[in-house]
């Protein structure tokens, strides 16, 4: 079992007490929004040890999946993430036609998907895939301006999800203008103040628009499911969902890629027309991860990809022995909660305190884990079975 020293992102959206607060430092002035634990080329782990820190690569060569530590104070933008052919795809033309990595142009990072779950650590806020054409509907129809009137007939004489995508392709690639999404807003804090909304969707365009006023990104939430997860509670994002993070504090585990096509509420690269392209059907509501109990300690967290899984075992001084984790290979784990050793078959120790994270392979065998607090563990489950994703709302 090794320790890591993980690196960190100070994206603008992030919080200035979350992330410090969770490794037990001190705030700082900057605002930290990640932590990657993993051996992606952007944010690479380093081993520590009695002598010279290493990479992680060193120890597990390339991990097919990672966990990050995310917290925001602001939105993050919307935005999807590619499937393995349009990755793959995309790197390679972008490899060829010579776009730096580090260029604020450059869309596709590395040649893979990146479908991710997030564990919520403490009240979590974000947007999830479309609303069914009714509710979009219906929200469009409490709003009047030219503008969502316009929007609500041309979904009305194409409806289903074909419909909404070329609904935001339109605003995307012809945006209008600052002043006519104002406008939509003002109705929505006008049918907020008579004490009316559906489904939260008037509540979040107000919300969006004191951080990105008369951004394309505030209109396009209307037509977004608004989820909250509670501590403890899980949703899967596959690849070609849209969604934006809004709030809150999770643990993200996910295929190690860094492939983000961005459409709004950013600073960043827009890449309209990929992101619309890269779009795909088949999640509405659809996003929950019920868990599977192992042991007595441990929920399993595993929407069914095969691509990777979480664990997030509680343990306390009355389990004296502790608690085996599931799997016996690659794995990054951390702790999420008090102190506790972990325990391999070989004898050897690791003690962790909140913030802490590790890596463990193979060689180590069942891992057990002792003290009072909680560990999670990301992973490639070698029993892939499909997990059950439940309504949002």
């Amino acid at each position: 079992m090794y320790p890591l020293d993980c690196p960190t992102q100070d994206y603008d959206w992030g919080s200035t007490d979350g992330i410090p607060t969770f490794l037990r430092q001190s705030p700082g002035s900057r605002p930290v929004a990640e932590v990657w634990m993993g051996t992606h080329p952007l944010g690479v782990a380093t081993v520590r040890g009695s002598d010279e820190a290493r990479p992680l690569t060193d120890v597990a060569g390339e991990l097919g999946f990672m966990l990050k530590i995310l917290a925001a104070d602001r939105p993050l933008s919307i935005q999807v993430h590619p499937n393995a052919s349009t990755a793959r795809a995309g790197f390679e033309a972008e490899e060829a036609s010579g776009v730096p990595l580090e260029s604020r142009d450059r869309v596709f990072k590395d040649p893979h998907p990146k479908p991710e779950m997030v564990y919520a650590l403490s009240q979590f806020d974000t947007l999830v895939g479309f609303r069914p054409t009714a509710e979009i509907l219906r929200v469009l129809a409490q709003l009047d301006t030219p503008l969502t009137q316009v929007m609500a007939a041309e979904l009305r004489n194409n409806p289903g999800f074909a419909g909404i995508v070329k609904l935001v392709e339109k605003q995307l690639l012809s945006p209008p203008s600052a002043e006519e999404i104002t406008a939509v807003v003002d109705q929505c804090s006008s049918a907020l103040e008579r004490g009316f909304d559906i489904r939260r969707a008037y509540l979040t365009a107000v919300e969006l628009q004191k951080h990105h006023p008369g951004d394309i990104g505030v209109l396009i939430s209307l037509l977004l499911n608004r989820l909250t997860l509670q501590p403890g509670e899980a949703a899967f994002l596959d690849a070609g969902i849209i969604h934006a993070h809004l709030a809150g504090m999770c643990l993200e585990v996910m295929v190690s890629s860094d492939n983000v096509l961005r459409a709004g509420l950013t600073s960043k690269h827009i890449a309209a027309e990929a992101m619309v392209h890269c779009l795909e059907e088949g999640m509405s509501r659809v996003a929950r991860v019920n868990p599977e109990l192992f042991g007595f300690s441990t929920d399993i967290y595993q929407p069914g990809s095969g691509d990777f899984a979480l664990s997030v075992t509680q343990v306390s001084q009355a389990e004296p022995a502790g608690a085996a984790l599931p799997e016996r290979g690659k794995r990054i784990l951390v702790c999420t909660a008090g102190d506790v050793a972990l325990l391999n078959e070989q004898g050897e120790s690791l003690w962790l305190a909140r913030g802490d994270s590790a890596y463990a392979d193979e060689s180590d065998g069942t891992i057990r884990v002792v003290g009072t607090g909680e560990v999670a563990q990301a992973y490639q489950p070698t029993d892939v079975h499909a997990g059950r994703l439940n309504d949002l709302v």
